[in-house]
């Protein structure tokens, strides 16, 4: 038997799938599995132990032009899969499962492909928007991805046993070296490091540079090292929140932002004892890393995509509008971030403390905890006083 999976979304989502290989893997032992995702992401998945296969796609590349397109598909079809299992509702990757020429097409669909699919579901973890009259509603989803993930496995492929291991990313041992000489030619040894991720997709997902300032200083203070990562686009805003430090000059802060492949990303978080970060695809790198995560959701809705880790901490916003699902905000003058400005630094502190205090050594000496993957959820809007903690799970 051959088996296709599809996903094409970005680096967290693809992440997201992992635990459902893990499963067809162990449902179907002996099958072919295959994996299709974006070239760019190929260090998430290349290594994964539960893949035969690996098929890239340059979607913004060679494979962004119709002929080219055509082309590949025509690849996909010769490769002769039993079943195709499409986790990415889109209009390319619903394509590519529709015409894949698979004996059984599952997964989710847009409805311009959903004919050639043996059967369709709904991804309840994607938001949606409702109109009600004049106004457009934003739903958010009602369960993790992962979670959706699994159903589509159990209603559409037959597998009645769920192997839930949490995310996984594997590096080689080539990279794991090259990480950690990295690591020890910057940082002397005993520092312990807080790695900080500050850029997000979008506006909305990112905490005010000035508060990831603050927390650096108050680390630097406490004879902590701090690490700045995040790829070639967040440059200009880890420059923007360094420039407001007060500590800038510490030995013990390193700038790698846009220095790191996926794969070193990994490898560097192995070494590190915490990572401060927004809701990003590098978090979901951080949770498959066993690394201990605070993270803070503003516009994001918390159900469909909280780090998969019940170690980790996700701080909410009290704003009402939270979440909005929007990449900017629409309010103005000091109500503009309103979702973020209001998870103040003492907050987050607060459980940064905590887990240090917790964990306090490098993520790769964290033994894992199968099973436990609901993160701790801070709802600052239960209190309505933002100087009284309250805990959600």
């Amino acid at each position: 038997m051959k088996i296709l999976v599809i996903n094409l979304m970005h680096l967290g989502d693809l992440m997201l799938v992992t635990p459902a290989l893990t499963t067809l893997r162990k449902n179907f032992p002996t099958a072919h599995l295959a994996l299709l995702a974006d070239k760019k992401l190929a260090d998430l998945v290349q290594h994964n132990p539960n893949l035969d296969e690996c098929i890239l796609i340059d979607k913004k590349g060679v494979d962004d032009h119709l002929p080219s397109f055509v082309k590949f598909i025509f690849k996909l079809r010769a490769k002769k899969f039993d079943l195709v299992i499409n986790l990415h509702r889109n209009e390319r990757a619903s394509a590519l499962a529709a015409f894949s020429g698979a004996k059984k097409i599952v997964g989710y669909s847009k409805p311009l492909f959903s004919w050639l699919f043996t059967k369709t579901m709904p991804n309840p973890s994607i938001a949606r928007h409702i109109k009600r009259g004049f106004k457009t509603e934003y739903i958010p989803g009602s369960q993790h991805q992962v979670h959706s993930h699994f159903d589509v496995l159990r209603q559409a492929c037959g597998v009645e046993k769920i192997f839930d291991d949490g995310l996984e990313m594997r590096i080689t041992s080539n990279v794991e070296r090259e990480a950690t000489k990295i690591f020890r030619d910057n940082f002397a040894d005993g520092v312990k490091v807080v790695a900080f991720n500050i850029g997000a997709s979008w506006l909305t997902k990112r905490w005010l540079d000035s508060y990831f300032a603050e927390c650096a200083d108050i680390l630097l203070e406490r004879g902590y090292g701090v690490a700045f990562l995040g790829g070639t686009m967040d440059r200009e805003i880890v420059a923007g929140c360094v420039a407001k430090m007060n500590h800038a000059d510490s030995d013990r802060l390193k700038i790698f932002t846009g220095e790191f492949s996926l794969a070193l990303l990994a490898g560097f978080l192995d070494n590190c004892v915490l990572f401060l970060t927004t809701d990003s695809g590098p978090m979901h790198v951080g949770v498959a890393r066993n690394i201990p995560i605070v993270t803070m959701f503003g516009a994001s809705p918390v159900p469909g995509f909280y780090p998969y880790d019940a170690k980790d901490v996700l701080i909410k916003s009290p704003e009402p509008c939270h979440p909005c699902g929007q990449h900017s905000c629409p309010r103005s003058g000091d109500d503009n971030l309103a979702c973020m400005k209001k998870i103040s630094v003492a907050v987050v502190m607060k459980y940064v403390d905590e887990l240090l205090e917790a964990y306090g050594r490098p993520a790769k000496e964290i033994p894992r905890v199968s099973g436990a993957y609901e993160c701790r959820v801070i709802d600052l809007a239960r209190t309505g006083d933002l100087n009284v903690l309250s805990d959600k799970s």
